[in-house]
């Protein structure tokens, strides 16, 4: 399994927007149920600063591209960001249900 983490900061005054959002994703994914995949979205308490989360059984087929939601929320993404996103490889050395 892959995992990375994903860093971005969004503009000011978009939050509410990105949020929205971020909640279409989540309730695709719920009804959707894709396999293979672990994934987290979280706020920090400066409001404009996120942190996501990415575990891939397969990294070569990352199965939340399948889900329109998705992909409408990465087109947009481009446009709230204040800053390029900071990608970085993790390796989980314990994990409870999280990956």
């Amino acid at each position: 399994m892959s995992v990375r983490m994903i860093r971005v900061k969004i503009e000011a005054g978009k939050g509410a927007e990105v949020e929205q959002a971020v909640k279409e994703v989540f309730a695709e994914i719920e009804a959707a149920q894709p396999q293979g995949v672990h994934y987290a979205s979280c706020r920090l308490p400066d409001g404009v600063s996120y942190v996501i989360l990415l575990g891939l059984d397969d990294d070569e087929h990352n199965p939340l591209f399948a889900l329109p939601a998705f992909r409408a929320f990465q087109e947009n993404l481009k446009g709230w960001l204040a800053e390029p996103p900071a990608i970085e490889p993790l390796t989980p050395v314990g994990s409870y249900r999280m990956f």
